[in-house]
C-alpha cells in the first residue's frame, strides 16, 4: 500500500505541474479526483507514511521562468471537492456536530485561473496567481489589461481580494475561428485559454484575449468590520469589483442541493464555463470556529458536476469538409444516451488524434461530455477488440469533390479546390450571422454539422429545417430544448427588417451599413431588385463599384429565384427600421466608442449614432469627429487626447442626441 501511495504522489504531482504550470492537462478531472481521493484515504489510514511533497500539502503549481515570485500574506488555500448529494449531507452534518447552525452562500465554480489582487490606498499594486498557495506568480501587468479589474477603487482603502480570471465561451469561439483560419492549433478550452493568456510574457497578447473576472473572496473581512460572507461580497462590489449575480444565500442543505440542480440545468446557457458549485458558510465567526486542515478550509466545499462516460460501438469513420477546406474525421457511433441526449456522432479532430488513440471501426469505445456540450471519444476498449479490425488510414481525396488532399503543418489535411461544394458553408454562415439574419444557435460549427450531414445545402433549406427536428436530436449536443430554441430563432428571423436580408445575401461590396442605406432608400426588396445603376449612384455612399455589383447580382436569374423562394417561405421583404434622423450633431460625422457605457451597450450606441446620421469607426484618426468614452477607456482615449479630438462623456452623448 505504501508503494501505491508513492506512485499516486508522483502521478498527481506530475499532473499538477502539467495542469497548473504548463496549462496542458494530461489526465481528466475525473481521473485526477479519483487518484487524489485514493491518496487521501491511504494517508488517513497511515499518517506515518505521509511525504512532505504530497499533493495533499499544497495547492499545486510551480513558478514559470519570466515571472517574479510573490509570497501571499494570507495563504490561498484550495477547496475540498465533493461529488454527490450524500457527501453534501455529510458536510452539513459535520458542521452541525461542531455546534454551528449554518447559512450557506452558493456560488458558481468558474473554470478559470485563481487570482489575488492587492490594493494600496485604492490603487492596484499587485496581481498574483495561486501558485502553490504560499508563493505565486506576479501577473500584475497582464491583470491590468483586463478591463473589469479596476486599476483604482471607489474608495481609498488597503485591501486584498481574490477571484477567478476566465474567458467567455464566445470569446474562445472567435479566437479559435481566427486561429483555424490562420492555420494555427485552436485553444483547447476556456480554462486553458484563460490560464495561458495570463502567463503570456507580453501583456499585449493578454489584452487581445478579452479576459473577464469575478471577485468572490475577502481574506480578512473582520478587519473591515464585516461579519458575513454576503456582506463581504457587497463590500467588494461597492469598491468597484465585478461579482457574480448568480450568488445565493440559502438556509439549509436541501436548498443547496436545489441550487446545484437549478444551475446544473442552466450550464449550457451561461456565457462562461462552470464545473461545479462552491458552498460556503456565511458567518465569518463560524468559519473561524470550524478552521482548516493543512490544505482545505473546513467551512466550504466545492461540488463538482459529475463527468458521464458511456460505452458504444464505433460503427464508421466519415470525413467532413470545413469552410476553409480542412478535412475532419468523425466517429459514427451506435446511438447511445449521454447526459440526456442521444449521441450518434463525435468529432475525431485529425489523423493524429485517431492514430494516437488507435481507434478502429468496430471498436467498443468510451464517450463522455465531462460537462461540455460536444462529446468526445475517450478511448477504445482494446480488451474487447475483435480480431482483424483494420488500423485507421487517412483518406487521400476530398470526400466532396474528389480533389487530392494537401497536408498543411503537421496534422491537418485540406482540400485545395476553391470550387469545392463544401465552401457553400461560408455563404450559409454569413447569412445566419448576427449582422445578417441573426439566427441564434446557428454558429459556424452548427452550420457545418447541418451542411455536412445534408440537412442544409441552400439558404431556403434553413427555413425548412423543422422537417428534420427528430433527426437533429440524434446528433451530438442537440437536445429537444436546443432544437426547439433553434427552430424558434429561425422563425423569428423571418421578421427581421429587409436590410438584414440584403446584407445576408452576400452581394459583393455590400456591407451592413450599405444594406441599411439601401433598405431605407428603397423600402422593399422589389424596388431594389428593379433599380438601375443610374439611380443607385445618386445615393450617398453608393459608388460605382457597389452600384455595379448590386445590378449584376439582381440581373442573375438564380438570385431572383432565391428571393422569390424566400418570399414564399414568409421572410419579410420590407424596411421596418427607423428613418435616419438628420441630427446636426451627428450627420456625416465619424465617431469612435471606447470604454464601458453605463446605460447602453456598444451596439446600442452604434445604432443610435447611425440613426442620427453618423458613422462609427474602430480607430481614432484626424478624421474622427468625436470619441465617446465610458468607464475604463483604453488607448483610443489617449490617442484622442494626443490628436485633440473632442471627447464626449456618456452624458454628453445623450445630450447631443
Amino acid at each position: 500500500m505504501q508503494d501505491r501511495m508513492n506512485e499516486l504522489i508522483d502521478i498527481i504531482n506530475e499532473a499538477d505541474y502539467n495542469y497548473h504550470t504548463l496549462d496542458n492537462p494530461t489526465i481528466t478531472d475525473q481521473e485526477y479526483d479519483q487518484l487524489l481521493r485514493e491518496l487521501i484515504e491511504i494517508e488517513e489510514e497511515h499518517p506515518e507514511w505521509k511525504r512532505a511533497d504530497s499533493p495533499t500539502n499544497h495547492a499545486g503549481g510551480e513558478i514559470l521562468e519570466g515571472f517574479e515570485k510573490v509570497a501571499h500574506r494570507i495563504p490561498m488555500m484550495s477547496i475540498a471537492d465533493v461529488f454527490s448529494e450524500s457527501e453534501l449531507i455529510d458536510f452539513d452534518e459535520k458542521i452541525r456536530k461542531e455546534g454551528v447552525t449554518p447559512e450557506y452562500m452558493c456560488e458558481l465554480k468558474i473554470d478559470g485561473l485563481s487570482v489575488s489582487l492587492l490594493y494600496e490606498q485604492g490603487n492596484l499594486v499587485r496581481a498574483a496567481t495561486r501558485g502553490d498557495g504560499v508563493v505565486g506568480e506576479d501577473i500584475t501587468n497582464n491583470a491590468k489589461t483586463i478591463k473589469v479589474i479596476p486599476l483604482k477603487l471607489k474608495e481609498k482603502v488597503d485591501v486584498e481580494v481574490r477571484g477567478e480570471i476566465f474567458m467567455n465561451k464566445k470569446t474562445l469561439e472567435e479566437i479559435n475561428r481566427v486561429r483555424i483560419e490562420n492555420g494555427d492549433t485552436p485553444l483547447a478550452n476556456c480554462r486553458n485559454a484563460a490560464a495561458g493568456s495570463m502567463r503570456q510574457l507580453d501583456p499585449k497578447v493578454t489584452a487581445k484575449r478579452k479576459l473577464d473576472n469575478f471577485i468572490y473572496h475577502l481574506p480578512n473581512p473582520l478587519d473591515y468590520g464585516i461579519h458575513t460572507h454576503e456582506e463581504s461580497v457587497e463590500f467588494m462590489k461597492r469598491l468597484g469589483f465585478k461579482t457574480n449575480p448568480n450568488n445565493r444565500l440559502v438556509h439549509s442543505i436541501k436548498e443547496v442541493i436545489e441550487y446545484i440542480e437549478e444551475k446544473g440545468n442552466l450550464r449550457d446557457e451561461l456565457p462562461y464555463d462552470i464545473d461545479g458549485v462552491v458552498i460556503k458558510i456565511n458567518h465569518i465567526e463560524d468559519q473561524i470556529k470550524l478552521g482548516s486542515t493543512a490544505k482545505y478550509p473546513k467551512w466550504c466545499v466545492a461540488y463538482k458536476f459529475p463527468a458521464t462516460e458511456v460505452l458504444t460501438e464505433l460503427k464508421d469513420i466519415i470525413f467532413t469538409v470545413g469552410r476553409t477546406g480542412q478535412i475532419t474525421p468523425n466517429a459514427v457511433l451506435n446511438p447511445t444516451l449521454l447526459q440526456g441526449s442521444v449521441i450518434s456522432r463525435a468529432t475525431l479532430h485529425n489523423e493524429d488524434y485517431v492514430k494516437g488513440k488507435d481507434l478502429r471501426i468496430g471498436d467498443i469505445v468510451s464517450i463522455r461530455k465531462a460537462g461540455d456540450v460536444i462529446p468526445e471519444v475517450v478511448e477504445a476498449k482494446k480488451e474487447r477488440r475483435k480480431k482483424d479490425l483494420e488500423p485507421f488510414k487517412m483518406i487521400e481525396n476530398c470526400p466532396m469533390c474528389g480533389t487530392q488532399l494537401v497536408k498543411k503543418g503537421t496534422v491537418d489535411y485540406y482540400c485545395p479546390n476553391d470550387k469545392c461544394p463544401a465552401r457553400n458553408i461560408e455563404s450559409l454562415i454569413h447569412f445566419t450571422s448576427r449582422d445578417a439574419m441573426n439566427i441564434t444557435g446557428l454558429g459556424d460549427s452548427v452550420m457545418e454539422d447541418l451542411y455536412n450531414f445534408h440537412f442544409v445545402s441552400t439558404i431556403p433549406d434553413i427555413y425548412n429545417l423543422n422537417a428534420y427536428a427528430k433527426d437533429l436530436t440524434r446528433l451530438e449536443g442537440y437536445g429537444d430544448k436546443s432544437i426547439n430554441n433553434l427552430l424558434d430563432a429561425i422563425e423569428d428571423s423571418k421578421k427581421e427588417s429587409v436590410e438584414k436580408l440584403i446584407f445576408g445575401l452576400g452581394i459583393p461590396h455590400v456591407g451592413a451599413k450599405t444594406a441599411k442605406t439601401l433598405a431605407s432608400h428603397y423600402k422593399n426588396i422589389d424596388n431594389l431588385m428593379n433599380t438601375t445603376y443610374e439611380d443607385l449612384i445618386e445615393i450617398d455612399d453608393i459608388g460605382d463599384i457597389i452600384a455595379k455589383s448590386i445590378v449584376d447580382y439582381f440581373n442573375n436569374q438564380e438570385n431572383r429565384n432565391l428571393i422569390e423562394d424566400l418570399k414564399e417561405l414568409g421572410l419579410n421583404m420590407n424596411f421596418i427600421g427607423e428613418e435616419i434622423i438628420n441630427n446636426k450633431n451627428f450627420k456625416d460625422k465619424v465617431f469612435v466608442l471606447t470604454g464601458t457605457l453605463e446605460t447602453m451597450s456598444r451596439d446600442e450606441a452604434k445604432a443610435i449614432i447611425e440613426k442620427n446620421g453618423g458613422k462609427t469607426s474602430s480607430s481614432v484618426s484626424k478624421k474622427t469627429d468625436a470619441v465617446i468614452a465610458g468607464s475604463n477607456p483604453g488607448s483610443k482615449y489617449d490617442k484622442a487626447k494626443e490628436l485633440n479630438v473632442p471627447i464626449w462623456t456618456e452624458e454628453e452623448f445623450k445630450e447631443k442626441i
